[in-house]
Parts: structure tokens; sequence; C-alpha cells
């Protein structure tokens, strides 16, 4: 399932990101789902459920799948997800001898789950690159304000004067928590899904944990013990993760905001108005409180589609693939502003 959402409009050069953006594009999901099958095949041939030569023939199919994309679309349109109509076409693919073999005792959700999952896997590396360029931004501004005081509000009201270094350094806390948790989030939520049509895993003749290790073990994700087809836990706790690193950036650009309104920052870049040459708009930092807010309402999507009816729901697994991929592609947004924003940030020291 995937959401294009930010980046199919002019709003998102501002609010989208690339890289996050070619994650859950149709491409690499397709690549990923491709991948899980030949994953799936190898598997359980090394058990003995299906011959070897007919995980070597799946393997060669999905090394060389020339899908119909426009088919693919009517199926997903028609199923709701979609692997039936990729199924359909890669049995065709592997030919009459090998088909029966292909996506043996699997249902949609477990070759779907474990494909997000390795897209998600790709993200991890560029979120711990991204986090770590903003705190180091961070710190190099902190030592450009060197020992200047510049005035502290609580409540909207001027307080007490405070070291610009110790402002600083306040916006970095939520990003150095966020970058302790990243790794139990992301591990969590890259596993495989192997449950079967019930999630029982009793379509893969008692071998169903034996699989999912091989699978794990092969596409280098979590072994998860077991299916989770209808406990959305981990994705929410990645959305949760997701949220909160955006919330903090958020916070930053609130703050901003502002002090540039009250002259205690001035910004060396901004945006421009179409009648207004004198100004200097602080649109990255509006575009962090605006994806912090944003991120917010998505997470709140991905908790409510916790609520599975019974053993599968068609409507919270949609609602989930509509509100992830653009409360990922937001966080990645915001850090990509957050990073700039750092290093047009200068500090103006004022009296009280």
């Amino acid at each position: 399932m995937n959401s294009a959402g930010l980046e199919q409009s002019w709003l998102g050069a501002l609010a989208g990101d690339a890289e996050g953006a070619a994650a859950f594009g149709a491409e690499a999901e397709l690549k990923a789902l491709l991948t899980v099958e030949t994953a799936l095949a190898r598997a359980q041939a090394e058990l003995g459920l299906i011959p070897k030569e007919a995980a070597a023939a799946i393997a060669k199919a999905c090394e060389k799948f020339d899908p119909e994309m426009e088919a693919l679309a009517a199926g997903m349109a028609r199923d709701g997800t979609l692997v039936p109509a990729l199924v359909r076409q890669l049995k065709s693919a592997v030919g009459e001898r090998h088909a029966g073999h292909v996506h043996a005792g699997a249902t949609s959700q477990d070759i779907a789950d474990t494909g997000l999952a390795l897209r998600l896997a790709t993200l991890r590396p560029v979120f711990e690159a991204r986090i770590e360029a903003v705190l180091l931004a961070l710190v190099a501004l902190g030592k450009r304000a060197g020992r200047m005081r510049i005035r502290a509000f609580t409540r909207m009201q001027f307080a007490n004067e405070i070291a610009a270094s110790f402002k600083a350094e306040s916006w970095r806390q939520p990003l150095l928590r966020a970058r302790e948790t990243q790794a139990e989030a992301f591990s969590r939520a890259c596993a495989v899904q192997l449950g079967g049509p019930v999630g029982d895993g009793a379509s893969f003749n008692g071998k169903a944990e034996a699989i999912a290790a091989r699978m794990a073990k092969a596409l280098g994700l979590t072994d998860p013990q077991g299916a989770w087809h209808s406990d959305r836990s981990r994705i929410v706790e990645l959305g949760d993760w997701g949220a909160r690193l955006t919330g903090g950036l958020g916070k930053i650009g609130a703050d901003v905001g502002l002090m540039a309104l009250t002259g205690d920052v001035r910004l060396a870049a901004g945006g421009g108005s179409s009648s207004m040459p004198h100004k200097t708009n602080p649109v990255g930092a509006e575009a962090l409180v605006a994806l912090a807010e944003y991120s917010a309402a998505q997470v709140s999507a991905l908790h409510r589609a916790q609520i599975h009816e019974n053993e599968r729901s068609g409507a919270a697994w949609t609602l989930e693939g509509l509100a992830l991929p653009n409360l990922i592609i937001g966080a990645l947004s915001a850090l990509r502003h957050a990073r700039q924003l750092a290093g047009q940030i200068e500090f103006v020291a004022r009296n009280g």
C-alpha cells in the first residue's frame, strides 16, 4: 500500500522528500514484493516444502519480471492490495510446471507487510545521517554564538537572559533522544510477516516459524517469532518515534519564528514576498511547525489503524497505508529543513 501524497503537488517541493518518496514509490514497492516472494520460495525449498527447481524458477522469474503495470493498477483498485494481481502475473512468468509453488501458503499481507519492512529498512541509515547532521549543525550554532546572551521568554513574556548556546543545546535534546531510540523503533517495524490466510501459520505445514527465520536472515529483517497481521503496534511505535522527532524539530521552528518576529534572531536566508521585497520570511521555520502538526495528525491515523476487526481489516490496513508514508516523508523533510535552518540562524544580543 502506498500514498504519493506530499509528492504529487507543488507543495512537495517544500514539504516532500525525494529519498522518502522513492522508498514508498511504485517501483520500490514492486521490487520489494518480488524480493519477498523469492525469499519465501527459497526458504520453503530449504525446508523441503517445495522443490529446489521451483524456487530457482521463481527467483529467476522475479529477477527478470516485466510487469503489466495497468493490470497491476487495476488489481490494486479491485483487491485493495497489489499482491493478488502480482502473484497472477508471476505465476504466468514462472510457467505452468512450477506455478503452483509460487506464493505457497502465503497471504497477501505476508508479502505486503514484509515488503514494507524492507523499504522501511532502507530509510534507517537516511534518518541516522540526517539526525547526526542536524545535531552537528546545532553544535556549530552554539559555537558561533560564543558567550552571547539573549533574551529568554516564558509564557510569551520576557523572563530573563540566557546563554544563546543554551538555547541551541535545548534544541538538540529531542534529537538526542530520537537517536537513542531509533534502533529499537526500526528493528521492531522492520520485521518479517508470515502467518498465512488467517495468521496462525497453519498453511505452512508446521514450519511457519522456521520459514520466517530463514526469510529474516536472508532479507536482513527482524524475526518476530510469530505473525503480526492484526497487531500493528510495531508500525505505530515507528510512527510515534517519527512524530516525536518531527515534533522536536517543530519546537525549533516555533522558537525561530517567534525570535525572528521579536528581533532575537536574524536569518541569513529566507523566503521572499511577491509584493513586499523588504521581507525575509522564515519559511524553513514555518515548514518545521507545519510538518510537526501534520505529523501529529498522521500518527493519530496510525493509532486508529490499530483497530483491526478479527484477523484482518481492509479498512484499517488501507488507513495505515495512507498515513505511514506521509508521516515518514514529513519527518525526513523536517530534518532537511532543520539542517538548513540551523546554518541560517544568527542570534542577536538584546537587553531585557
